[in-house]
């Protein structure tokens, strides 16, 4: 028998909105300060992007202790903080670019990988949910 993917309390859906803005904001201004040091050139890009998936696996428990997850809500709480993060890069990138960088490319590249990011963590929601049901 598999557990169903439980409902999140409207305690859980704050936290996990404010804990999705707050990240995204960390990273767009990390991404601010290292996109004019070249992380974006040639291979750097490729290092970046693979860097981010062991970069938010520590984020997981973090998030699931901040907002009371229970095992079988990682897939929701994901989806509740990352659509708190896209909302905000869409709004960020349409009226305050500078915000990530000074030029349009870095702009670009930097919303790109956060964009990922964002998917990279609703991928590793997901698979904790599966491994949860498969137990």
């Amino acid at each position: 028998m598999t557990a169903a993917i439980a409902p999140l309390t409207r305690r859980q859906t704050l936290i996990l909105a404010i804990i999705g803005a707050v990240l995204w904001l960390a990273f767009a201004l990390l991404i601010r300060v290292l996109g004019p040091m070249g992380i974006f050139e040639g291979s750097n890009r490729v290092w970046l992007y693979l860097a981010v998936i062991p970069g938010t696996l520590p984020m997981i428990p973090v998030i699931r202790r901040l907002a009371g997850l229970a095992p079988n809500q990682h897939t929701t709480g994901m989806a509740v903080g990352t659509a708190s993060a896209t909302m905000l890069d869409g709004l960020a990138l349409a009226w305050i670019p500078w915000l990530y960088a000074d030029t349009v490319e870095l702009v670009a590249a930097a919303g790109a990988v956060i964009l990922w990011g964002g998917g990279v963590g609703l991928a590793l929601g997901a698979l904790l949910d599966w491994r949860q049901r498969q137990s």
